[in-house]
């Protein structure tokens, strides 16, 4: 039987776009020429696998796509929409996959947001034990457009590091990442954890930051996350990815302070 519970399915076409541009770029995809990559829980609809094949391919053309949902309904109903290197399966953390290959990238956007807190860890340690040696779980969460994101990557070890992900276009404030932390942090944006001094310190830096809005929103959270180095955050990455809206830090940066409750 597939683990997990079935989610409310919200899925909106183009919802997942800055997390597909990240997944593009990161090592893992590279990793042969047919890397198999699983969307876990693409909701109601398959927009979000197909869109993901779509963009992986622009960097790998042989990546191999395989979207994962529990609901029997939503993979009959996504099934017509498989072709070659895209496929639809009944499954969960459990991650099956076609003769027990181990996956070198699992997505899974807007599913843990729904489970409690404590049961975070071992879903993140019974996925990610499915990963090849050196692959990737990316654990998030966004807001139903797509401007909103932040996840992490977990590697079989553990998590590795955090992500926030903002459309800077029109971006009143970067705090507005708060709302869609990954379920391991969302209850951790409080006094005295890591998470609420990291994006207290983006926030404060956006605003020391606000001459630079004539110029444009890049330039100004650019000059934010520049500010946050400056300051020893340790900050992954170039300006070529802050310039996307884009802030990358390790995951001890913002991991939480007490044991998972």
């Amino acid at each position: 039987m597939p683990v997990g519970r079935v989610t409310r399915g919200t899925t909106g076409t183009n919802r997942l776009r800055r997390n597909d541009r990240y997944l593009a770029a990161l090592p893992q995809l590279r990793s042969s020429a047919s890397p198999l990559v699983i969307d876990l829980g693409y909701g109601a609809r398959p927009w979000t696998t197909l869109e993901l094949a779509a963009r992986l391919r622009a960097v790998v053309p042989g990546v191999r796509v395989l979207g994962l949902e529990i609901e029997p309904d939503r993979v009959a109903e996504a099934a017509p929409h498989a072709s070659d290197g895209v496929d639809f399966a009944l499954g969960g953390f459990e991650v099956p996959t076609p003769d027990g290959e181990r996956p070198a990238l699992i997505r899974a956007m807007n599913v843990l947001r729904q489970y409690d807190e404590a049961e975070v860890a071992g879903v993140w340690v019974r996925a990610a034990a499915r990963l090849a040696p050196d692959g990737l779980l990316v654990d998030g969460t966004c807001d139903e457009l797509g401007r909103v994101c932040s996840w992490v990557d977990v590697a079989p070890a553990g998590p590795v590091r955090f992500t926030i992900s903002l459309r800077l276009t029109g971006l009143d404030s970067p705090a507005i990442v708060a709302e869609r932390l990954p379920k391991a942090l969302i209850h951790r944006n409080v006094q005295g954890e890591r998470v609420h001094d990291l994006l207290g310190a983006l926030e404060t830096a956006w605003e020391h930051a606000a001459p630079l809005s004539v110029y444009g929103p890049v330039q100004r959270f650019t000059a934010a996350v520049e500010a946050l180095r400056e300051q020893g955050v340790p900050v992954l990455g170039g300006r070529a990815r802050w310039r996307l809206g884009e802030l990358t830090v390790p995951w001890d940066v913002v991991a939480p302070v007490s044991r998972f409750r």
